[in-house]
Parts: C-alpha cells; sequence; structure tokens
C-alpha cells in the first residue's frame, strides 16, 4: 500500500470517528435535557390551568412531596436490607 492511499484511508477513519462521535454527544445530551425539561415541567405543574392559582400550588405540593417519600422510602429500603 502506498503512503498517499494509507494517509486517505486514515484521514477517512479519522473523521468517521470525528463523525460518530458528535452524534452520540448530540443524542445523549438532548436526551438528557428533554427528560430534565420534562421532570421540570411535571413537578412544576405545567400540565394544570395556570389561571387557577389553588389548583397549580396543590398540584406542586403533591408532586414534591410524593418525589420527596419516594426517595425516603427507597433510603430506608437500603438501610434496611443491605
Amino acid at each position: 500500500m502506498s503512503k498517499p492511499d494509507h494517509e486517505k484511508k486514515r484521514q477517512d477513519a479519522l473523521r468517521a470517528i470525528d463523525r460518530v462521535q458528535a452524534e452520540s454527544e448530540t443524542i445523549g445530551s438532548s436526551t438528557f435535557v428533554r427528560m430534565a425539561h420534562r421532570a421540570t415541567g411535571h413537578l412544576g405543574a405545567s400540565d394544570k390551568d395556570q389561571d387557577d392559582k389553588i389548583e397549580v400550588w396543590g398540584t406542586r405540593i403533591g408532586r414534591v412531596a410524593g418525589l420527596i417519600f419516594a426517595i425516603g422510602l427507597i433510603i430506608y429500603l437500603a438501610v434496611t436490607y443491605f
């Protein structure tokens, strides 16, 4: 194999690796960002009628309380059984 052919294949391989690396970062970060926005919207009661402040705050309090309860339950079970 001559040097120019080897160098061309090497450059093609490096470009392919860079492209795959860039695409995987985009996919991974966009998934994380999408999940974070979804969780923020869920805990912030964005799916409720924003004109009804009591319903919005009640939903927020209930969802945060449920999250705290779930975390506490996981910690309790981990300490008790492991």
